[in-house]
């Protein structure tokens, strides 16, 4: 199934329509996926609308030109400047964007809460990391762990394959969480934007 992100909801000040086919694979994990990467002008640079109104400059993305699949990630922060680090989760298009200093770093395809426990969109900031953490309401294990709320949701590392869900977190390929684990602190902000798709 391939997905586009219509140019109002993904960013506001340029033209553009980014593509981010997801497709069915089986439940092997899949190597990082090559990119390149969209430089935008300085005096032209886009932004990113959060839930919360704010808005986030947006000065580079990595240029993904083929499907991406369960599982499968992107992650390529050569030449980008240490800075502050921000996350989006898109609900709808099932991805996570990794954004440093304006440039986006990583992005992978996620899994996301079922219909009875839904992953909340808004804005929230990192409360809690551990890299071996294990659910006290599930007994499941959630190796590096992103807290964002006080009731449990969460990014951590997941088999993500096709029909899995989550229990409201947002779960990601093992190695694009433990890249993201090494840049992530407290106090980072994870924007959750959209609604699952029907």
């Amino acid at each position: 199934m391939a997905r586009t992100v219509p140019p109002a909801l993904a960013i506001t000040g340029a033209v553009m329509s980014m593509t981010i086919p997801v497709q069915a694979a089986e439940t092997t994990v899949s190597p990082p996926v090559a990119s390149r990467r969209i430089i935008y002008p300085a005096a032209r640079l886009p932004s990113l609308r959060l839930p919360n109104g704010e808005r986030q400059t947006v000065r580079s993305l990595l240029d993904v030109r083929q499907p991406m699949r369960f599982g499968s990630y992107v992650w390529d922060d050569r030449g980008v400047p240490p800075g502050p680090v921000w996350m989006r989760v898109d609900l709808s298009l099932q991805t996570i964007s990794v954004f440093r200093a304006g440039h986006e770093i990583g992005s992978a395809v996620i899994l996301y809460g079922a219909d009875r426990k839904p992953t909340p969109p808004g804005v929230y900031p990192i409360l809690a990391r551990a890299r071996h953490h294990r659910s006290n309401l599930y007994d499941a294990p959630m190796p590096y762990m992103l807290r964002l709320t006080r009731d449990g949701i969460a990014i951590h590392a997941s088999n993500v394959r096709a029909g899995a869900a989550t229990h409201g977190c947002i779960g990601v390929p093992p190695e694009f969480a433990r890249l993201l684990f090494a840049q992530a602190r407290r106090g980072d902000r994870v924007a959750i934007v959209g609604a699952p798709p029907a």
